[in-house]
């Protein structure tokens, strides 16, 4: 038997294909469900808002459950995969539902300590950007993923790299409730880079690499405000001119993880988020479908209220702008 044919650009499913320019939209995720056995689920902004889970997020994760769906969560979030779904009970959902999860932490922190550990190598030492301790969880813990290989420097003058694991502090060397934490101001409010533009300039003059374990822009805070994340530190940095690696979504090596996870054929499976430009670009690069929950990051750019489904100009507009149209439209991750 010959061995099947290479995907050619010209086919739907290859991902090199270009994104298509249709979609459709639905008043729920019950018009989606029977075209896939399998999802990959984002997290904030589409199952919980990082207090409590999003209103019928829960009752459908479930229905899915029930109805033999094979579920996956791929997150850009800074925490190791086993935090992740340990932390599911808190926020209203069964981890015995889910197949496991990948976090772009887990995966920034496997490279660092492939970088920079093993044995008998003097851990390196990192300009690091986190969250203010004392936070669950702990954000020793992301040294835990790195192996060993890395330590928090006391300044950019003795700094190996810089990681982009927070938007809260800048942190030293020491303990939680030890370490000296400096405030990089409104920054995670407004989006204000005036401390941080002067340590990322210093890394660039230094030739710091910067490794960013969280590369989303924002995030829905749960009083429904928008964060300003990680992945902003990074792209300033990259516009700087700096050495950037990234590590979660929209990179196709992450969506593969999770389609290795479900063991199903991809024509099968969905991806569904919240971010035009790190869920539906990260699944239009794996080639796979998406279902774009219109209920997250874009809503105000999109002009409806929470729950319905946005005007289909809007939505348009929005795809256009950013460059990415996803296969489905849903207002919420619910059933009805």
């Amino acid at each position: 038997m010959s061995p099947p044919a290479a995907p050619s650009s010209e086919d739907p499913m290859s991902p090199d294909a270009p994104p298509s320019s249709t979609f459709e939209v639905h008043p729920s995720f019950s018009e989606v469900v029977d075209r896939y056995d399998g999802f990959i689920l984002d997290q904030f902004g589409v199952m919980h808002n990082g207090a409590h889970a999003l209103e019928g997020a829960a009752d459908c994760v479930s229905a899915l459950s029930k109805a033999g769906k094979k579920l996956v969560i791929l997150s850009n979030s800074s925490s190791a995969s086993a935090a992740t779904v340990r932390k599911l009970p808190k926020l209203g959902f069964d981890p015995e539902m889910f197949s496991g999860a990948i976090t772009s932490g887990e995966e920034a922190g496997r490279h660092i300590a492939e970088t920079y550990g093993g044995e008998g190598k003097k851990a390196a030492k990192a300009v690091w950007f986190t969250w203010k301790a004392p936070k669950v969880p702990s954000p020793m813990d992301f040294l835990d993923l790195c192996g060993g290989g890395v330590v928090a420097a006391e300044s950019v003058e003795d700094a190996d790299l810089v990681i982009a694991h927070g938007a809260e502090v800048l942190r030293g060397p020491g303990e939680d409730g030890e370490a000296e934490e400096t405030s990089l101001g409104t920054f995670g409010d407004d989006g204000d880079m005036s401390v941080i533009d002067p340590v990322l300039r210093r890394c660039k003059e230094r030739g710091l690499p910067l490794v960013c374990a969280n590369p989303d822009f924002v995030m829905v805070k749960p009083d429904g405000t928008q964060g300003h994340m990680p992945g902003k530190i990074a792209q300033r940095y990259e516009e700087m001119g700096g050495e950037v690696h990234y590590f979660g979504k929209p990179h196709v090596p992450h969506f593969e993880a999770c389609l290795s996870l479900l063991g199903l054929d991809r024509t099968r499976v969905a991806h569904v988020g919240d971010s035009l430009h790190h869920d539906v670009q990260g699944a239009n690069d794996t080639g796979i479908d998406s279902v774009f929950v219109a209920g997250g990051i874009h809503r105000e750019e999109l002009g409806a209220a929470l729950g319905e489904v946005p005007e289909e100009g809007k939505l348009r507009e929005a795809f256009e702008k950013h460059g990415q149209t996803p296969t489905h439209v849903v207002p919420m991750l619910r059933m009805d």
